[in-house]
């Protein structure tokens, strides 16, 4: 005990409290288990000083919950991107409770999507593909093949001959009917593929600032290190005068 920092006996002192198995966390004022306290020292400097904007009271020589500090690490993101970006969007929103909750932001959007469309929906998108394929084309082209060499040979009766009329109506009524179908189908796939650009979005977003806060951390801890290695060697320097004292002192007896 007598080679501790200030600082050290402090924190030390304020685990020690009377009741053994709770600790009260100094910002939320709640009892909670030891193991789930974090030493002020370990906590990043960016979220000690949000925590201590709005508890001008508490210090890094005192213990808080991983509650609050999951509390104060979503409120410093938040700020950041607000000082960044200005005002937040849902997006942003979105994935500032994704960092607090760890959840994940990658999910299957079409198959999300598709689970919520209607009958008629999924009849356009089927003609659209049945329309948009060489199967559809070649059928269409034999189909129209028969009909005009039906109508041109002699040999058989011409329910519709040249310049075939019945045929062009037929062909207006299928593009009028055709052209909506598809138009319908291209506006659900505009729809998937705007939210799968915001899934992408805020995917890329939540790991941007994933790996701003490691950086932080490690930072943090590699600082953090350095003064401890900085006590170590300070405490070493003291043994090794303790130790050159002694041994003069020793000298000087036997000399005598």
């Amino acid at each position: 005990m007598a080679n501790l920092t200030l600082s050290q006996l402090c924190e030390v002192a304020y685990m020690t409290q009377t009741d053994s198995s709770l600790v009260r966390c100094p910002v939320c004022q709640k009892e909670k288990p030891r193991e789930e306290l974090i030493s002020g020292r370990d906590i990043r400097s960016s979220i000690a000083e949000a925590i201590r904007r709005r508890n001008p009271d508490w210090n890094t020589d005192q213990p808080v919950c991983r509650e609050d500090v999951e509390k104060f690490r979503t409120l410093y993101v938040q700020d950041a991107l607000e000082a960044e970006r200005g005002e937040l969007t849902d997006l942003d929103r979105e994935v500032i409770n994704s960092l607090a909750s760890q959840r994940m932001m990658s999910t299957d959007i079409y198959a999300a999507y598709d689970r919520n469309t209607t009958v008629g929906q999924r009849l356009a998108d089927r003609m659209a593909d049945v329309a948009g394929s060489w199967a559809f084309i070649l059928c269409f082209a034999f189909f129209l093949a028969v009909w005009i060499a039906i109508n041109v040979i002699a040999l058989i009766r011409h329910f519709d001959p040249f310049p075939f009329i019945l045929l062009n109506l037929i062909l207006s009524c299928l593009a009028a009917v055709q052209a909506p179908v598809i138009m319908m189908s291209q506006n659900r796939q505009e729809d998937r593929d705007r939210l799968r650009a915001e899934n992408d979005y805020q995917i890329n977003l939540k790991a941007e600032l994933e790996i701003k806060q490691l950086h932080e951390k490690l930072d943090h801890i590699m600082t953090h290190q350095w003064e401890r290695l900085a006590e170590i060697q300070q405490i070493q320097m003291d043994l090794m005068n303790e130790l050159m004292g002694q041994t003069k002192t020793n000298n000087h007896t036997h000399t005598d």
